[in-house]
């Protein structure tokens, strides 16, 4: 017999501390915190949490990623290579690579929201836009204050991030919205090596959000990547198993650490590869 309240799907359910969670009713949960959870409990693992705090804090991240994707589909921040690469320089340094570096002078918070608030005056490929958003989603969630003491020297390129992000990526079945998928085109035209794939972030309603490819489903993005194949392909571009997220579990744990005293903390090395549009599998290919 299922408790009322208890989130369970054959063997599996949402644990709090190896209990089974029960919904705490005073939560004030909105449409696509409820669509997570639903999703976690039909998945076919468990999610386990050390208190339900922790497990409040992945779902609003998840929820502030996915908003951070459509406020970054409605601006106006275009697509391009690492060679055509801009940035707003009251903020950012625009590296000979393609990347944007903190000004000494700029708070990091100041320097994320600009690239929503004025999107005309930037254009960056789409593996930087994910942790664009990652960063955009972090402080939504975190505040200011704590976002400035935690993401310093900050540096846009590719895949590259602050060690505080906890990106991690694996293969799976089975996608939660707010995580980052990739869809491949191995047959890509030398021609546009832009159009090798895309990295999407799952919304709430299946559709995927990729930069340069607008909000869609995964059959749409598929279709325009199949126009963009090199003329003698046979092998259609096709949505992968590989799932990229911040590890929500990390960061709610160093969120809540006090880092003012912190003066140095281990960042790790910048990989200029001019490979747009890689995956962070791809990604760490080249950063063995």
């Amino acid at each position: 017999m299922q408790m009322k309240g208890i989130l369970e799907w054959g063997d599996c359910m949402i644990q709090i501390s190896g209990v089974p969670f029960k919904q705490n009713e005073n939560w004030q949960l909105g449409s696509t915190e409820k669509t997570i959870i639903q999703q976690m409990q039909q998945a076919p693992i468990s999610y386990s949490y050390y208190s339900e705090y922790e497990l409040l804090f992945e779902l609003n991240v998840r929820k502030n990623i996915i908003q951070s994707a459509k406020e970054m589909n409605n601006s106006q921040a275009e697509f391009t290579t690492f060679v055509y690469a801009r940035c707003n320089p009251r903020y950012w340094q625009l590296t000979k690579a393609g990347g944007f570096l903190l000004r000494p002078d700029v708070r990091p918070a100041d320097a994320i929201l600009d690239i929503f608030r004025n999107g005309s005056l930037y254009a960056f490929e789409c593996a930087t836009a994910i942790p664009i958003i990652y960063y955009h989603a972090i402080l939504n969630s975190i505040g200011s204050y704590l976002f400035n003491s935690l993401f310093r020297n900050l540096y846009l390129y590719s895949w590259h991030t602050d060690t505080d992000l906890g990106i991690i990526t694996f293969y799976s079945n089975h996608f939660l919205p707010g995580d980052v998928l990739y869809v491949n085109n191995p047959d890509f035209s030398r021609k546009t090596p832009w159009f090798r794939g895309v990295n999407a972030v799952l919304l709430e309603d299946g559709r995927l959000f990729g930069h340069g490819f607008d909000i869609r489903t995964s059959e749409e993005v598929i279709q325009i990547l199949n126009e963009k194949r090199k003329p003698d392909s046979h092998q259609s571009a096709y949505l992968t198993k590989l799932v990229t997220r911040p590890s929500f579990k990390y960061l709610f744990r160093v969120a809540s650490w006090n880092r003012n005293d912190r003066a140095y903390k281990m960042q790790r090395p910048i990989v200029h590869h001019n490979k747009d549009s890689i995956s962070y599998a791809h990604y760490l290919y080249y950063s063995i």
